[in-house]
């Protein structure tokens, strides 16, 4: 394992760390995906998370992945009572706790929302599932590209008249999973300020897709979403919104909706603008398709392949026209922009995404790296105040290391 850098104690407790919820005590019982990504953006932001793994695991800390990243790790066997008795500390203790399991199986444990409020009635206790908390499909497995299916998001995403694609899983998992958790995880945070009572948050991967299709539902209902591959402006029917390859392989993001950008994109390529609008566009409604688009994307289509990505780039720098290129993750690192922003971050000689969002005042302290599989249960137990016994009595039952 990478070592981890010390616990930055002061006086028996650990230093607060820079940003927005750096006094916010958390406890993540240890998952995989969504509930990370959720507990680092709290993590990133300041927050205080104890990390609580499957004692006899893999032990599946990677040693590098930002998803671990700000955290301090305990090993607990949640079969046994012991380590009940010491989530439970930890629960009694903590502002918000996050759990990804399949609805029931924290209460089978014994730290179920009911127990866990009793003892904290100001716990915001956070679940992060694939189903959500009800409905017949609530006991079900499933992953990423379940839950976008059943949305009608996937279905969208495909070349005009192809199959759908498989995306990346950062739509279900990490969007409209771990992000909508981190988001619900603060909102019962900001309303128990004021009622002094905490709440279940029932975060489901399926409900934050939904939520990303908002503007397309009132597309809808206007009569602009042809419901399928390809086929809406911002699916990949449209030519003026679309990607083109290069002459070098490479590809370019082309995105001049606005009829001034428009205008001017046109005019880069040096193309006639009566002849290369499209029928009907640019008016209020230039996201109504036209039968023009077909014939100006197979044009600029071969426009395109006569030169490099970067020879693209340099004709169209400096102009508002909305054509980037698509960079890969090592070009993505080295952009301009990305450095002067510096939103790449070295933690332990691995390159990743700096914190965000950004803030003037409370600006959040660089990530530490992943921890060590169960390094910290003695400082996380003095810094949260647990009696020394249950930690030695957790210990001679095999509950703990």
């Amino acid at each position: 394992m990478v070592p981890r850098p010390s616990s930055g104690l002061i006086n028996g407790r650990r230093a607060l760390r820079g940003g927005p919820l750096c006094r916010i005590r958390v406890v993540e019982v240890g998952g995989l995906g969504a509930v990370p990504y959720g507990c680092m953006m709290l993590a990133d932001m300041g927050a205080d998370v104890v990390r609580i793994e499957r004692q006899g695991g893999n032990a599946e800390i990677p040693a590098h992945s930002p998803l671990f990243r700000n955290r301090r790790s305990l090993a607990l066997d949640l079969k046994k009572p012991q380590a009940v008795d010491i989530a439970l500390a930890l629960i009694e203790r903590a502002d918000v706790l996050v759990e990804g399991f399949r609805p029931g199986v924290e209460e089978r444990l014994g730290i179920g929302p009911e127990i866990c409020l009793q003892r904290n009635p100001r716990l915001v206790y956070g679940r992060m599932t694939g189903w959500g908390q009800t409905g017949p499909l609530s006991q079900r497995a499933g992953h990423d590209l379940n839950y976008i299916g059943l949305t009608g998001l996937l279905h969208q995403i495909g070349p005009t008249g192809g199959n759908p694609v498989v995306p990346l899983n950062v739509i279900g998992d990490f969007g409209g999973g771990g992000l909508l958790m981190a988001f619900g995880v603060v909102c019962a945070l900001f309303e128990a300020q004021c009622s002094g009572q905490g709440q279940v948050v029932d975060a489901a991967m399926i409900d934050g897709a939904l939520s990303f299709m908002a503007m397309f539902f009132g597309d809808r209902a206007a009569g602009k979403f042809p419901d399928r591959t390809g086929a809406h402006l911002l699916g990949g029917a449209a030519h003026y919104y679309n990607i083109y390859e290069t002459a070098d392989g490479k590809h370019l993001s082309v995105a001049p909706i606005e009829p001034q950008f428009y205008r001017t994109f046109v005019a880069k390529l040096g193309l006639d603008l009566h002849r290369f609008l499209p029928a009907g566009y640019p008016n209020e409604d230039c996201a109504t398709v036209s039968h023009d688009w077909p014939a100006l994307k197979a044009e600029l289509k071969a426009i395109f392949k006569t030169r490099t990505r970067d020879a693209w780039i340099a004709l169209f720098e400096d102009s508002d026209v909305c054509v980037t290129p698509v960079l890969t993750l090592a070009e993505a690192m080295e952009h301009p922009h990305n450095r002067a922003r510096e939103s790449f971050i070295e933690i332990q000689g691995v390159r990743q995404q700096a914190p965000a969002p950004r803030f003037n005042r409370t600006v959040p302290s660089k990530p530490t790296g992943p921890p060590d599989f169960g390094a910290d249960t003695d400082a996380i137990a003095q810094e949260w105040g647990l009696e020394p016994a249950l930690i030695e009595r957790a210990r001679a039952a095999g509950a703990t290391d």
